[in-house]
């Protein structure tokens, strides 16, 4: 069996634990961008009754 370093381990749970939140963060904004996409929409079709652009 290989022994890990302190060093390594540190280094390996610090990128893991990046990694995790930076997953979160992209979930987040993606979400932001949906929310931001239908109040767009809603504000569009709101403005211009049907048949005009």
């Amino acid at each position: 069996m290989t022994v890990l370093s302190k060093e390594y381990l540190l280094l390996f749970n610090a990128v893991t634990d990046a990694e995790h939140t930076l997953a979160l963060l992209r979930e987040s904004l993606l979400e932001a961008q949906r929310q931001a996409e239908e109040l767009f929409l809603e504000e569009d079709s709101g403005d211009n009754p049907p048949g005009e652009s």
